[in-house]
């Protein structure tokens, strides 16, 4: 036995030695390690074990190769310092809250990389983190409930992508600093001693941001008073920090002995006055008294009047705020009203990733405007991007029915469909959450830019996004038999591309919550005849305004605005009456988009494309052919399934949202 263990001993020091070299690998391992041994006093940390290889596995952390990115860390009951975790340079977010970790924050500037810092209900302490403002790719800063003293430092407006910054709950004093931010969106200093005129740049934000500072003042808190060093403006309004005298309120007492005021006796004309006064008879006494309660009552009604009035401005005016489409930026969207009901983040295939509170945060960029409301871009304060729709004109009855309805949808899952992962439902609001597809829409690819120096889109680019979308849309078609499930809005702008230049058809299944006459209240080219009237989307519908989407495809005009002259029409006529019209007078070659004659032995197939895309825009419903006899039309064009794109749509990223109201007359 003690042979064996003798040959087994360099065997397990090299296992040992090797496990140590393995952890040491990751520069980050020994200052978590570090981290947890000073203040996990609770041993909350139960993954974190110290003899595994690498630290990305335990909870809370996040890595990008092998460096930690993302440390979350909160209610977790940790104490002490923060100082091991300076060393973590390829940190971008660090979210501490609801611990008790105390003293001074260390120095930060080693986290150049920081976009997210929350170390908000801690026990810090000490002055405003000077090195905080070094840190300038800082988006979101959160100090709150703490105890920081002394005074914010103007060298915060470093910090000029900061969005949200928030120090409410502590202990600073002294003027607020003329910050520069020009993006900041939440801003919260409430809860403090600050002092001073509140920054004009800041007046902005809700009344909210600056309460329980006792001595600030200016808008959108109470009015400064007047500078008492100017003439006329002596003994105006009392100041908070003078002693009170209730015979004589208006003195004001100078720090100089000189000039107390001194104590007189009554002269003769003072008593004679006093002796005229006493001769008033009660029924003249009474007509003052009575005549000043009046002249009281009416200043005071009139008053009551003006601030009613621009109460209710200023309440119409939120109102109108919050309806013109923007996300609201608040760790609480809705105020605390009685009766009123907060909805809830349903989730489809898989856990909960985030809540109401993060998704109304995150920075949002707008899409786009369609005919049920806006689209946004959200980007969550973990770092994954989601589109978020925001539903305003959609007619819906109840609840039961938009969740039945809402289920439906999440459990449709295709390449060519963009998945519905969450929505949330309230009375007041109602949120579709999506994944976000970031290579612009076919829209864009066709309409924008539109002269010298754009990038045309290819034939086979073209080819290859008209047979993904019909693949998506037959998919919606075939999903529920039962149901008979449209798309309901078919159109360019609703045809998005991943980064691989696929296509996937997005806000389907929502025609169901659709008022009388187009969506959005303006025409629509793509729509059929017989829904124009307001009745009921079908399948066959769809199949007419993916026709329309083809002849889009291959004129490059837009649906609605098509220039007619010179024809049986004339003035301004829908697509498929334009083509239908060239076609007859034998120019078929007048139809197709300019930019596509740049292309060689291309022009069957166009013709072939152009003849599925008349036969799917025929007047009579039943003569449209099925959408998965479409896409087998489509397929067969080439004999095999469409290639892939060029790298020039893979080359489109982050392109700017384009409205359909841009687009005007074709080229």
């Amino acid at each position: 036995m003690a042979a064996t263990l003798s040959h087994l001993a360099p065997f397990l020091v090299f296992h040992f030695l090797l496990l140590t070299v393995q952890g040491s690998n990751n520069p980050d391992f020994d200052a978590l390690v570090a981290f947890k041994t000073a203040s996990d006093t609770s041993q909350k940390l139960t993954t974190w074990n110290t003899s595994s290889t690498s630290p990305c596995s335990w909870s809370g952390v996040s890595c990008i190769g092998d460096r930690v990115s993302r440390l979350v860390l909160e209610n977790l009951d940790l104490q002490g310092s923060i100082h091991p975790l300076t060393s973590l340079t390829q940190l971008r977010v660090l979210s501490l809250k609801g611990n008790r970790f105390s003293g001074p924050v260390p120095d930060l500037s080693n986290l150049t990389a920081l976009k997210l810092l929350f170390l908000s209900r801690n026990a810090f302490s000490g002055e405003f983190p000077g090195t905080v403002t070094s840190l300038f790719r800082l988006y979101r800063l959160d100090l709150s409930s703490n105890n920081f003293s002394g005074e914010i430092p103007a060298t915060v407006s470093h910090l000029t992508h900061l969005l949200t910054l928030r120090l409410d709950g502590n202990k600073f004093s002294g003027h607020i600093p003329d910050f520069n931010l020009p993006d900041l969106q939440e801003f919260n200093v409430s809860g403090n001693r600050l002092s001073g005129e509140i920054p004009k740049p800041l007046s902005s934000f809700p009344e909210s941001s600056f309460g329980q500072n006792p001595f600030l003042c200016g808008a959108p808190v109470k009015k400064c008073a007047s500078d008492p060093t100017k003439p006329g403006s002596e003994g105006a309004i009392a100041s908070p920090l003078l002693p009170h005298n209730d015979n004589n309120p208006t003195t004001t007492v100078s720090s100089s002995p000189s000039s107390m005021p001194k104590t007189s006796t009554p002269t003769s004309s003072s008593k004679s006055h006093e002796k005229g006064a006493s001769k008033i008879s009660p029924v003249a006494l009474i007509a003052i008294i009575v005549g000043d309660v009046l002249v009281l009552a009416i200043v005071s009604l009139l008053l009551y009047c003006y601030f009613w009035r621009n109460y209710k401005l200023k309440e119409g005016k939120g109102t109108k705020l919050f309806e013109s489409e923007k996300i609201v930026y608040s760790s609480s969207p809705y105020p605390a009203q009685g009766g009123f009901e907060r909805g809830r983040m349903v989730f489809f295939e898989g856990e909960k990733r985030f809540e109401l509170e993060d998704l109304l945060r995150a920075s949002a960029e707008m899409l786009g405007k369609g005919g049920f409301g806006t689209a946004y871009k959200a980007v969550l304060d973990d770092g994954n991007v989601v589109a978020v729709k925001r539903l305003k004109d959609a007619q819906i009855t109840g609840k039961r029915e938009f969740e039945q309805h809402m289920e439906v949808l999440g459990r449709l899952r295709h390449p060519n469909v963009v998945s519905l992962r969450a929505y949330y439902f309230a009375r007041e609001e109602k949120l579709l959450v999506y994944d976000y597809m970031p290579n612009a829409t076919l829209f864009w690819l066709l309409h924008g830019n539109r002269g010298p120096g754009r990038t045309p889109l290819d034939w086979t680019t073209r080819l290859k996004i008209a047979a993904g979308a019909a693949r998506g849309v037959a998919f919606i078609h075939n999903s529920c038999k039962s149901l008979r499930l449209t798309h309901g809005n078919i159109k360019s702008t609703n045809v998005l591309l991943d980064k691989q230049g696929n296509a996937h058809v997005s806000d389907f299944g929502l025609s169901v919550f659709a008022g009388p006459g187009p969506l959005g209240g303006r025409p629509n080219g793509y729509r059929a005849p017989e829904a124009s009237d307001g009745r009921k989307q079908t399948q066959k519908s769809d199949v007419y305004s993916f026709g329309v989407l083809l002849l889009e495809i291959l004129t490059g005009k837009c649906p609605s605005v098509v220039e007619s002259a010179g024809s049986a029409y004339g003035g301004v006529v829908d697509l498929p009456r334009w083509v239908q019209s060239v076609v007859r007078e034998e120019w078929t070659a007048e139809v197709f988009d300019l930019e596509l004659m740049r292309y060689k032995d291309i022009e069957e197939e166009m013709v072939g494309l152009l003849q599925i895309a008349m036969t799917c825009t025929a007047a009579a419903p039943d003569q449209r052919p099925r959408m998965s006899h479409v896409v087998k039309m489509i397929e067969e064009l080439r004999g095999v399934e469409v290639s892939p794109c060029h790298d020039s749509t893979d080359s489109v990223s982050e392109s700017p949202s384009l409205s359909e109201d841009a687009c005007g007359t074709s080229q």
